[in-house]
């Protein structure tokens, strides 16, 4: 499986041409091209427009470019779909709250002739959804509902459930690592949160941290200017690279290949760390390629 680095994820509003334009150009791994929050409601017509355009234009090069659409109880999100057809990779769908969602969304895109490659992602972001991410993480397994991923809206979810939004996020751990075990035990990638304090590097760094030990892929951003720090806590270091690719050296020698654990520069390793390792070094080389 070809494995594609998600550390850095940009929301940027699709009514901005000139914010689309030099999304070709920033450093991060992903765009969204958003619908939903960053754009007024007598503007989405002219978005979607824009967006269009943008992704017929092309351009974007290794950035993946996600299209995130209105709400399911808005009367916008059906038009919003039929984005899909200029072939983004993938479309994000907020306040995602049960799997049933994910299979009506999944219907349209077989309605707007979306291609088979145009994935969807679903935003966690309600009560609801905490209590259902099992649920909803195992539809990726179904033939058909196209989901490839979950991002965090630890804003949103801060509204409804009254949580503070508190540095170390203590109130939200559970959430996160509740959501952090749905995806990785139905196979598919998830992404944290926004850091809301731009101004704050100290902050985010230690919040992109956070993230990258919690188990998250990368990080959702709202400024360009916290891509390189992202880009930075989510890249394997050159001293784990090359732990890694001892540990699996190791393991590869003929007179270790029955086994399970074996000694290296004086401490014991399991197999399983080599493909622990394994995943670092493909992540590395995807990012050395980008």
């Amino acid at each position: 499986m070809t494995i594609r680095p998600r550390r850095s994820v940009l929301y940027m509003p699709g009514s901005n041409a000139r914010a689309m334009e030099k999304a070709r150009t920033l450093p991060a791994d992903a765009v969204i091209l958003d619908l939903e929050d960053a754009v007024a409601p007598d503007a989405k017509a002219l978005a979607r427009d824009l967006i269009v355009q943008a992704l017929k234009q092309g351009g974007f090069g290794r950035r993946e470019v996600l299209v995130r659409i209105n709400g399911l109880d808005t009367a916008w999100w059906r038009d919003d779909l039929a984005v899909a057809a200029a072939k983004p990779d993938a479309m994000l769908v907020p306040k995602i709250s049960s799997p049933d969602q994910l299979r009506e969304v999944a219907k349209h895109m077989v309605g707007v002739r979306a291609e088979a490659h145009v994935r969807i992602w679903a935003m966690m972001e309600t009560p609801l959804a905490m209590l259902n991410a099992r649920d909803i993480a195992a539809a990726a397994q179904e033939e058909g509902t196209r989901l490839a991923g979950f991002v965090m809206g630890t804003n949103d979810l801060a509204k409804d459930t009254r949580a503070r939004l508190l540095p170390g996020r203590a109130p939200m751990l559970p959430w996160l690592m509740n959501c952090v075990a749905a995806a990785r035990a139905f196979g598919i990638d998830i992404l944290d949160g926004v850091y809301n304090d731009i101004g704050n590097a100290e902050g985010f760094a230690a919040e992109c941290a956070q993230a990258r030990d919690l188990g998250f892929d990368g990080k959702t951003l709202i400024h360009p200017q916290q891509i390189g720090a992202c880009n930075e806590a989510f890249s394997p270091s050159a001293a784990e690279v090359a732990w890694a690719r001892k540990i699996i050296a190791a393991f590869d020698l003929p007179e270790n290949a029955d086994k399970g654990v074996i000694s290296v520069d004086g401490r014991m390793v399991e197999r399983l760390h080599a493909d622990m390792g394994r995943r670092t070094v493909a992540i590395a080389d995807a990012i050395a390629q980008a």
